[in-house]
């Protein structure tokens, strides 16, 4: 089986980057990944304002996807997420939904062992490992691995996880697929800002849908229901969409 390394990876998807791997359809096949903070914060004495961290979630790849084509739908099944020893968190005020109510910068090194989080001597609760990044090349330009679209990328659902299968509009050759920001927990869209960030390695199947009516942007299928994920400037706008 192939290990795709984390040494290659992108901060924006986009048609421009050159295919770091190449996969066929139906082969599994093993993609290592770094935290969102590409792996710079180790110690709780590491204040997110204090790290200099040009990008954040840097994204394995691109893999190029044999046989793939432009107005194929791409669907990737996600056999299995294995998670580092350990994560972190970190926070400080004016960030996420609730910034207001932060008074004070932190950073958390949150141990993960036998499937559970180690949150602190008192609570510990199961691990949920998802895919917070995972996508194709854009139909046009380039966009951030932070940002949300309909080729995926900053997704943040935590239905992206093992036993799921995420179907991806495919707007060039050969897809360029690429993922990272894996979570051991988080919370669904992330609305405060980080979940358990951590580095693992996901294993994955990649097969086509050929001539299929387009879905225009992901869906994600969960053995109980399906879920389209629509990215927009603002909630109304997604609805509608």
């Amino acid at each position: 089986m192939q290990q795709l390394k984390k040494e290659h990876f992108i901060t924006h998807f986009s048609a421009e980057n050159k295919p770091a791997y190449k996969v066929r359809l139906d082969e599994t096949f093993a993609v290592e990944t770094f935290d969102c903070y590409g792996g710079k914060i180790t110690s709780e004495s590491q204040l997110r304002t204090e790290v200099d961290i040009p990008f954040i979630n840097p994204a394995t790849g691109p893999i190029e996807i044999e046989g793939v084509k432009k107005g194929d739908i791409l669907c990737v099944g996600i056999q299995n997420i294995e998670l580092d020893e350990a994560g972190v968190m970190v926070l400080y005020p004016g960030m996420g939904a609730l910034g207001e109510e932060v008074k004070e910068t932190d950073t958390r090194i949150i141990r993960v062992k036998d499937g559970n989080i180690q949150f602190n001597s008192r609570l510990h609760f199961p691990a949920a490992p998802m895919i917070g990044v995972i996508g194709v090349a854009p139909e046009k330009g380039a966009v951030l691995c932070e940002i949300p679209g309909d080729h995926g990328g900053n997704m943040d659902t935590r239905w992206i996880t093992a036993g799921s299968k995420l179907y991806l509009p495919v707007f060039h050759d050969g897809a360029l697929l690429a993922l990272g920001d894996l979570h051991a927990a988080m919370g669904d869209g992330e609305l405060d800002g980080s979940g358990v960030e951590i580095g693992g390695k996901v294993t994955l199947q990649c097969t086509k849908l050929a001539g299929a009516p387009a879905i225009g942007m992901p869906a994600v299928e969960t053995s109980q229901t399906w879920f389209l994920i629509s990215s927009a400037e603002t909630l109304e706008a997604a609805a509608k969409k």
